[in-house]
C-alpha cells in the first residue's frame, strides 16, 4: 500500500534535498576541486597570490602589486628603480585600490588658505607638472613638459574679458601660482599677469592653459608622472627604466651594462604580440638588483 506525503511536507522535503545536494556540490566538491587544480605545477604560484621572496628568502610581496621604494619621509631611495605614482591609499595600498578620478579638464588648483596646506588641492595638471619636476631633479634631466610652469605647477591663466567671455582683456591671473610668486608670464595679450590670491573668487575668468615652449616629447615619460587606474600596477615603461638606469648604476657602483641586462630580463612584451605595451616589473627588478649587486643599506620603506 503506497502512502504519499501531503503536498505541503512533500514540497519542503524536495527543497531540503535540493539544498543538501547544492551544499555538497558548491560547498565541498567544487572548493576541493579548485584547491586540487591550484596545486598543478605552473598554477600553484598564481593561486597563492604570485608571492615573491627577497634575497634573504623572506616574503617580499606579490609580483602583481607594486611597492613604493622610498625612505621613512617618502623620499626616493636612489639605489632602487622607482615605481610610477599611486593613488591607492597612501601609495600601493591593496586595500584601497583606485584612481584619482581627475580628468583632462582638471587644470586649476584649489590654493591652500592660511598656513594649512591641507585646505588646498592640486589639479591633475599640477600633479603631473610637479612630478615631472621631481623626477627630472632626481635623474638629472630636463623635466619641462607642455602646459607646465618652471616651478612645477599647471600653466593656467584666468582671463577676464570686458564682455564676460569675449572683448578686450581687462585682467589676467596665473591661477595656480599663489602670491607672492612671480607669474610664469609677464603679460598676456597686452595685459599684465597677476599672481593668484588664495581664497579670492576667479570663477568669472575664462580658463586658458598655456602650452609654452616645452618639447612635444618630454624627457620624463608619461608613466613617471601619472598613476595607473588601479594604483597597484607594478610595471613601468622601458623608457622610464632606461631614464633611471644611469642613477642605479652610479648608486650601486656597477657597470650600466649589467643593470640593463637585468632590465631586459624583467621586461615583458605585448600580450600575444599585439595587445598592450612592453613593461618592466619594478618589484621583481629591484629584488634582482639586490641579489646581483647587494648593498648593506639596501633596505626600503613603504608599501
Amino acid at each position: 500500500m503506497n502512502t504519499r506525503l501531503p503536498h505541503w511536507p512533500a514540497q519542503h522535503l524536495a527543497a531540503f534535498r535540493v539544498v543538501l545536494v547544492l551544499t555538497v556540490l558548491t560547498g565541498l566538491v567544487y572548493p576541493l576541486a579548485m584547491t586540487a587544480a591550484a596545486q598543478v605545477p605552473g598554477l600553484s604560484s598564481k593561486a597563492e597570490g604570485s608571492r615573491i621572496t627577497g634575497p634573504d628568502g623572506s616574503r617580499a610581496g606579490s609580483a602583481l602589486i607594486g611597492q613604493s621604494f622610498t625612505d621613512a619621509e617618502g623620499n626616493p631611495l636612489k639605489q632602487y628603480f622607482q615605481s610610477r605614482p599611486s593613488n591607492a591609499g597612501t601609495g600601493y595600498d591593496a586595500g584601497a585600490s583606485g584612481a584619482g578620478n581627475q580628468g583632462p579638464e582638471s587644470v586649476v588648483d584649489t590654493l591652500p588658505t592660511g598656513d594649512d596646506p591641507t585646505t588646498g588641492k592640486a589639479s591633475l595638471l599640477t600633479q603631473v607638472c610637479s612630478r615631472s619636476k621631481a623626477v627630472a631633479e632626481l635623474e638629472g634631466v630636463n623635466g619641462a613638459r607642455p602646459f607646465c610652469t618652471g616651478d612645477g605647477v599647471g600653466a593656467t591663466l584666468g582671463v577676464f574679458y570686458e564682455g564676460g567671455t569675449s572683448g578686450a582683456v581687462t585682467r589676467v591671473v596665473s591661477l595656480n601660482q599663489a602670491c607672492p610668486v612671480r607669474p610664469f608670464l609677464t603679460t598676456y595679450q597686452g595685459t599684465g599677469v597677476e599672481c593668484a590670491k588664495p581664497g579670492e573668487d576667479y570663477s568669472r575668468a575664462v580658463t586658458v592653459p598655456v602650452r609654452g615652449d616645452a618639447p612635444a616629447h618630454p624627457e620624463v615619460p608619461a608613466d613617471a608622472v601619472t598613476a595607473s587606474a588601479s594604483g597597484l600596477d607594478p610595471h613601468i615603461s622601458p623608457a622610464y627604466a632606461e631614464l633611471q638606469l644611469p642613477r642605479i648604476a652610479r648608486e650601486r657602483g656597477v657597470d650600466a651594462k649589467g643593470i640593463r641586462t637585468l632590465v631586459d630580463e624583467h621586461t615583458t612584451g605585448r600580450a600575444l604580440g599585439v595587445f598592450g605595451e612592453p613593461a618592466v616589473n619594478v618589484v621583481e627588478l629591484n629584488l634582482a638588483l639586490d641579489r646581483a649587486y647587494p648593498r648593506p643599506d639596501s633596505k626600503k620603506q613603504g608599501a
